[in-house]
């Protein structure tokens, strides 16, 4: 008889394990479906992570491009300077025609040079219409042009990689 109460108390605990199995299972699975929705949360914020550092790449890549590409611009700024008195060289030579060659092929060269580091010279022709945005008026002039138009260029102005690095100075009709 007591073989028969050990094997039905076994029974009821076999009986209740099951039942804690299942409902184990049960509570297992929203266990996992947290772990999945939490593993979820962490590789979404990985790929934003990634993502915006990508993007804080590219952007550290174009700031680096402008940086390298108006480095030179002082340097370039003085040696406009040297461009305006090889001008002013040229025009105080009178009858040395070697000498006037030689100083406008140095000229040349340097002014070259500088447009392959990005200097461009800001076109400017008489009758033109004055714009305040690349033309520095020094001083205005009855005409017979249309009031607002420039008269003369007295200093060439300069453009680098499309900035404004030095104004055109130019005198303004009336």
């Amino acid at each position: 008889m007591e073989e028969k109460q050990e094997v039905q108390q076994n029974q009821g605990t076999d009986g209740q394990s099951s039942a804690d199995a299942q409902s184990s299972a049960v509570g297992g699975l929203s266990d996992m479906e947290k772990l999945q929705k939490e593993k979820d949360d962490y590789l979404d914020g990985w790929k934003r992570a990634k993502a915006d550092f990508i993007n804080y790449k590219k952007d550290e890549t174009k700031r680096f491009e402008t940086v390298l590409k108006y480095a030179n611009e002082t340097i370039i700024r003085e040696l406009i300077g040297v461009l305006d008195s090889f001008d002013l060289a040229i025009q105080s030579l009178g009858a040395d025609e070697k000498t006037e060659k030689g100083i406008f092929l140095i000229r040349t060269q340097l002014e070259d040079v500088l447009k392959r580091y990005g200097l461009e010279r800001i076109s400017v022709s008489v009758g033109q219409k004055f714009d305040p945005s690349i033309h520095d008026a020094i001083a205005v002039e009855e005409s017979d042009k249309p009031s607002g138009t420039v008269v003369d260029e007295v200093e060439k102005g300069y453009m680098m990689n499309g900035k404004l690095i030095r104004a055109a100075r130019v005198k303004v009709s009336k």
